[in-house]
């Protein structure tokens, strides 16, 4: 019969022959000397050898060369057992060998009969080898996905239906502090402070009731996680919802959003000091107007009315008048000059930065009566707005040291290259320690890191008590336009 043979020649073996060549898997049976007696049309279409050339043939001829000799132990083992059926090789994969030299892989199970003329060993195999391909691609799909979550620069987490962990990548390892050992097949209240878990898990089950692909949590507000340490901190999340075989999936994409609060609350605390600095500055302005020009004016303006009283009259005290007057006037040109180079020193617009500077630090000689020293290139042009931002860093950290330092000597440095304008002012006061609570001359600070900000650039404070303050600030030459 087409495709089959066997060697016994009887009408039972016909209907055998019939039905196993009907079948979709290889079906051969082999003698106690492993040689083929049954080869079904199957097995023919898998391997590719005709039935007259694989009958009487060792069953290494479908095997590849380095399986040959453990297959044939396995059979004898499993001859030597009893067993009626099972599978073969376990878990493990099992490979055959087509005409052409292909191997591929197959599952495999063997079953042994005792006849007369001896053992009867029956394998049924199938070709698994689109399977193995499929698996491969999932696997290698797999693969890909968890290089995609791992790499993802927020924390993913993702949990079932009872809301216990089932997905933690790499960066909610980071944010929360907890390895993914530990949280794997836990609730995800533990990432949560306890305040917060009953209404989040209220929250999930409404979310899952509603049929809603995805949506941000918190309603526009942000969320507070709990980091392994116990230490509390504002996140950004959305969550979304899946239906798998398994049951519905939760996943939670979370942002650490602690350095934007700190940011924003730091701008908000800046803005509020700048806007009252301001209204402080134009109020001294509008005092020192009053008190000097304005009454310098009104007693010119009193003197002038003595003058056209008594001048005619030929008064000897008139020479004295005028030079009070003159003296008034001097004086009121002072206050003026004096008052608009604090608003805006003429040198920095006309001579530069390196003038501008010298003039600064000479000013506040004179003013703090601290000793204190320039180290720059006096050849140092910087285009504006940089210009007027390195001046006022300069200048801002000066007020501080007059201010809170209470120092003795004080060194200003200015170094420019290729890359970078660095900035440092130094001084050996009594200094404060940066990571306590707020002192007056910290809003002061975070002016300069808004100016170098603005700039593209940096700045680095240390300090600590008795020992002084360093202020170190960097700007990008290239775009401070350095000539």
């Amino acid at each position: 019969m087409p495709g089959f043979a066997w060697k016994a020649d009887s009408s039972a073996a016909a209907r055998l022959a019939s039905l196993l060549d009907s079948a979709m898997d290889a079906i051969i049976s082999v003698d106690e000397g492993q040689r083929i007696v049954l080869y079904n049309r199957a097995a023919e279409k898998i391997f590719g050898w005709p039935p007259e050339q694989a009958l009487g043939q060792p069953l290494t001829l479908l095997l590849p060369e380095r399986f040959q000799a453990s297959h044939n132990a396995a059979v004898r083992r499993f001859g030597a057992t009893g067993v009626t059926s099972r599978r073969m090789s376990g878990s493990a994969v099992v490979y055959g060998r087509r005409v052409s030299g292909e191997e591929f892989p197959v599952d495999a199970s063997i079953s042994q009969v005792d006849l007369p003329e001896g053992k009867l060993f029956t394998v049924i195999l199938r070709d698994v080898t689109e399977r193995a391909q499929a698996e491969r691609e999932q696997a290698r799909l797999a693969s890909r996905l968890s290089g995609l979550v791992d790499s993802a620069m927020d924390a993913i987490v993702t949990v079932d239906a009872s809301q216990r962990i089932v997905l933690y990548n790499r960066t909610a390892e980071r944010i929360f502090g907890w390895p993914a050992v530990q949280v794997m097949g836990r609730p995800m209240e533990m990432l949560m402070p306890q305040r917060f878990r009953a209404a989040h898990r209220q929250h999930v089950k409404r979310f899952g009731e509603t049929g809603i692909t995805t949506r941000r949590m918190g309603a526009g507000a942000l969320i507070v996680g709990l980091r392994a340490n116990g230490q509390e901190f504002p996140m950004e999340a959305s969550i979304s919802q899946l239906e798998t075989d398994e049951g519905k999936l939760y996943s939670v994409i979370l942002r650490d959003v602690t350095e934007r609060v700190q940011a924003q609350e730091e701008l908000a605390a800046f803005a509020a000091e700048a806007s009252g600095a301001r209204e402080q500055e134009k109020a001294r302005i509008a005092r020192e107007l009053h008190d000097e020009l304005a009454q310098s004016l009104t007693a010119l303006t009193m003197d002038l009315h003595w003058l056209r009283k008594n001048y005619r009259s030929g008064s000897a005290d008139v020479p004295a008048k005028l030079d009070a007057m003159e003296t008034i006037l001097e004086g009121s040109t002072a206050a003026t000059r004096r008052i608009a180079a604090d608003l805006r020193p003429p040198v920095l617009d006309d001579l530069g930065l390196a003038p501008a500077l010298q003039w600064l630090v000479q000013g506040f000689r004179q003013r703090a009566e601290v000793d204190c020293d320039l180290e720059m290139d006096e050849d140092l042009e910087v285009d504006e707005p940089y210009a007027t931002a390195v001046f006022r860093i300069v200048q801002e950290s000066l007020a501080n040291v007059r201010k809170h330092a209470q120092a003795r000597h004080v060194q200003v440095r200015v170094d420019r290259s290729a890359e970078a304008i660095t900035l440092c002012v130094r001084d050996d006061g009594v200094g404060f320690a940066t990571t306590g609570a707020r002192r007056p001359e910290s809003l002061g600070l975070l002016g300069l890191r808004e100016r170098a900000r603005l700039l593209g650039g940096s700045v680095a404070i240390s300090s600590a008590q008795g020992e002084g303050t360093s202020v170190q600030v960097q700007l990008p030459a290239r775009r401070a336009g350095v000539a």
